[in-house]
């Protein structure tokens, strides 16, 4: 364990024998720190320190196996708690990341050297991933004609007062409402008949045909059309579609700070957008979805759950690995998405303190959720059961509202999901919940 070896200590001539004790390996603190108060003590005092063969017996605790397979299946996690209205998001990415980026990019404007830029930060696209922008809309596309034909034989309810959705026979009789007229119902919910739109939240984002061009204006926002955020995601890393041109640059942008040099030149957008039959557009759109696929028939209920909930993983992972690349902007106070390196400028932010900002939006890094929320529900483990009651609450799970919708037409769940939606907890009768510690 430790290697013994004797010599003289300069400055201390009366010290006749010292001992040096080289350590292979100490993990406790404690064991160090008392070795120099002692050895400094002792040679103060001009006496030897003369010690035998130290033996360091700690050794870092091993975790058993039953403890890994105790943290690896976990019956219980918290949902994250929805944000405050009256302030601003926080930022994804530590604010002094933010700071330090910034003040580089400053020091090496000021020298004037340019800005280093990686595709696809200078306008070039990533060929990695023009395969994953294909697969998403493809999936994309899947998951909305199957919620369409899901929800003709799933009920839906939505609350016409705030955002709470549920999916059962009955809505809830849980007392947690929000809305303007909430004490008037003693936050009960005001149930009415959902759609595809409450299921998957439907977030768009202005399409550009050039991202690095001119920004859009508060008085030119009616100019450009507004998509759904994951397909403009899709087009900008390389999705192409004929209704949506975008430009495919040969050439990198040219940076200094937070000054463009050489953007190749202003491209007038090709008009018109769109062609004579735009059918296909139709596909890419929440809105109208359920009256244009019919109900599936009885034994296709569970082949067409199971594929819309593979499709939808292959969204969430799609656009989760296309954000690592590609930059997409949020507001920090409300709901707005802008796909491209910089925010618009349009004055369409209502939210916390508008006034001050001029109803500008306040820009910041976006989030997954942000871009493809996922809408958390109550899990119902029975459906065609009572409703669920605000006094069993914490004994109740929670899963994004498409997990739900394809849980109950006969879908596999994947196993990440069962934590959350606790599963392996039996809920009690209102009479034995008391009794629960």
């Amino acid at each position: 364990m430790g290697s013994i070896s004797e010599g003289c200590l300069p400055g201390h001539s009366g010290v006749q024998e010292t001992t040096i004790i080289s350590f292979k390996v100490i993990y406790s603190w404690f064991e160090v720190l008392f070795f120099l108060q002692f050895g400094h003590e002792q040679l103060q005092k001009g006496r030897p320190i003369i010690l035998g063969t130290f033996l360091c017996a700690s050794q870092r605790p091993k975790k058993s196996p039953s403890f890994k397979i105790q943290e690896a299946s976990s019956q219980n996690v918290d949902l994250p708690q929805r944000l405050p209205k009256n302030k601003k998001k926080p930022y994804p990415i530590p604010f002094e990341k933010i700071k330090q980026a910034a003040r580089k990019d400053k020091k090496l404007a000021q020298m004037g050297i340019e800005k280093p830029l990686d595709p696809p930060k200078n306008g070039l696209l990533v060929p990695d991933l023009i395969p994953v922008a294909y697969e998403v809309v493809d999936a994309w596309k899947v998951l909305i004609k199957g919620l369409a034909q899901l929800l003709h034989i799933i009920p839906v309810y939505a609350c016409s007062e705030c955002s709470e959705v549920h999916v059962a026979q009955t809505g809830h009789h849980i007392q947690n409402c929000l809305g303007q007229t909430s004490a008037s119902r003693r936050s009960f919910h005001s149930w009415v008949k959902g759609s595809i739109n409450d299921v998957l939240v439907p977030i768009e984002s202005y399409h550009l045909y050039d991202p690095f061009g001119r920004r859009i204006k508060h008085e030119t926002r009616f100019e450009y059309d507004r998509i759904p955020a994951v397909v403009e995601l899709c087009i900008q890393a390389g999705l192409d579609i004929p209704e949506y041109p975008s430009r495919r640059r040969t050439s990198p942008i040219r940076m200094i700070g937070k000054r463009v040099i050489d953007r190749g030149g202003y491209v007038e957008e090709p008009k018109p957008w769109r062609s004579a039959n735009s059918y296909s557009l139709a596909d890419l759109d929440t809105y109208g979805a359920c009256g244009r696929f019919p109900p599936p028939t009885s034994s296709d209920v569970a082949r067409i759950a199971q594929e819309t909930m593979d499709a939808y993983e292959i969204v969430r992972m799609g656009v989760e690995k296309l954000m690592k690349k590609y930059t997409v902007k949020a507001c920090g106070y409300c709901s707005e998405v802008h796909v491209g390196p910089w925010g618009h400028n349009a004055k369409l932010c209502g939210e916390f303190k508008h006034q001050w900002r001029d109803g500008k939006h306040g820009w910041q890094d976006a989030t997954v959720d942000e871009v493809f929320p996922s809408n958390y529900v109550w899990h119902v483990q029975d459906p065609k059961g009572p409703p669920m009651r605000g006094a069993l609450r914490r004994f109740y799970g929670k899963a994004p509202a498409v997990v739900e919708v394809c849980m109950q037409a006969g879908a596999q769940i994947p196993r990440k999901y069962v934590p959350m939606m606790r599963l392996d907890i039996v809920v009690p009768d209102s009479e034995e919940a008391r009794l629960v510690a």
